[in-house]
């Protein structure tokens, strides 16, 4: 059984478990609007050196199919994205040591 993740409009709309011949034989719709997903992929890493489209899919994020990878939504507008990991990043390092969350107004980690 693999993870595929349905695409409408570059946005990832539904995720399944399910048999390659089940998407094939259109049961669940038509088998182009799915993508096949690894739950063990993010950061565009993977435990076996073989990634499968940067992140592991969810519902609401997006797919690049210029890069064929998976990108969570924006947490915030300052935040970049690393178009080698394909994670937003913030602007100031999270402060190690610390149970913090990000203040986007004054650009700054609060505890």
């Amino acid at each position: 059984m693999s993870h595929f993740a349905q695409i409408q409009a570059g946005q990832v709309v539904n995720v399944i478990v399910a048999e390659q011949d089940f998407i094939d034989s259109g049961s669940a719709g038509d088998p182009a609007t799915w993508l096949q997903t690894s739950i063990r992929t993010t950061g565009n890493t993977h435990p076996e050196n073989r990634p499968l489209r940067g992140n592991f899919a969810s519902i609401g994020y997006a797919y690049d199919s210029v890069n064929d990878v998976f990108i969570a939504p924006q947490p915030y507008p300052s935040w970049s994205l690393n178009t080698r990991t394909w994670l937003w990043e913030c602007p100031i390092p999270y402060p190690a040591g610390t149970i913090s969350w990000w203040d986007e107004q004054s650009q700054s980690w609060k505890e």
